[in-house]
């Protein structure tokens, strides 16, 4: 069975439509990336896929036990608040040291177990949010604008971390993306969403949709990649092009 699956989604917010007729399936093992202008509706999906929200139409369907890592795209956190990243990666549920350090380890930062969160960068910050959503060694990771804040090798780095944690775990990765330029070009599919799914596919396949083009122009050069990086499919279909 697909890890989740929705048919004819739909979504409201008291009279406003945000979404509708919403067709989606994520397998094991997947990337995929969703993308689109602001106020598309993308996070509204995504939290809908959460069951944050209740769609006020269509069904959403989740694989029994599924488990989920969630990396938010905001996590405001009282500057005045004692909260060392020990604390923060135990809550909810209760971690061991051995368990903490091992995930900080993977994710690149683990000399910040005893820092306060208010004193990490914002690389370091975005890497423990990831820490604490694997640490429930999820089946499928969401994850909504991770890389809001960081710069443009922040944003390259973050998402090789996501690449290599999904080759080495096997779980799914669904990310909600503002910016072009941080469309993976490992995606395995980019949805491109306004208000419904305009168009999707292969990387390649969405930059030359005419759906896509009519939303995002060519101001950016169509580019869906912000690095070329080796993947089991052919180069030529998921490296960046100029235009």
């Amino acid at each position: 069975m697909s890890l989740i699956a929705a048919r004819g989604l739909a979504l409201r917010y008291g009279t406003r439509r945000v979404l509708h007729d919403i067709d989606f399936v994520i397998e094991r093992g997947e990337i995929v990336t969703i993308v689109g202008p602001n106020g598309s509706g993308k996070t509204s999906f995504l939290r809908a896929l959460l069951g944050v929200v209740a769609p006020s139409g269509g069904r959403i369907m989740r694989a029994a036990g599924l488990r989920v890592g969630y990396v938010p795209q905001q996590l405001h956190i009282d500057p005045g608040l004692p909260l060392p990243v020990a604390r923060f990666l135990s809550l909810p549920v209760r971690m061991t040291p051995q368990a903490m350090a091992d995930v900080l380890a993977r994710v690149g930062v683990p000399e910040v177990m005893a820092q306060n969160m208010t004193t990490l960068s914002g690389g370091q910050f975005q890497r423990v949010l990831l820490a604490r959503a694997l640490l429930a060694r999820p089946d499928i990771l969401m994850l909504d604008e991770p890389t809001s804040g960081l710069d443009q090798p922040g944003v390259a780095s973050f998402y090789r971390l996501i690449e290599d944690v999904r080759r080495e775990t096997g779980c799914a990765v669904l990310s909600v993306s503002h910016d072009l330029h941080v469309v993976m070009s490992a995606s395995d599919r980019v949805i491109c969403i306004n208000g419904h799914i305009c168009c999707e596919g292969a990387p390649h396949v969405v930059r030359a949709a005419p759906e896509y083009r009519a939303l995002f122009g060519l101001g950016t050069g169509g580019a869906l990649a912000l690095y070329q990086h080796d993947h089991d499919h052919d180069h030529e279909e998921h490296a960046p092009h100029a235009g």
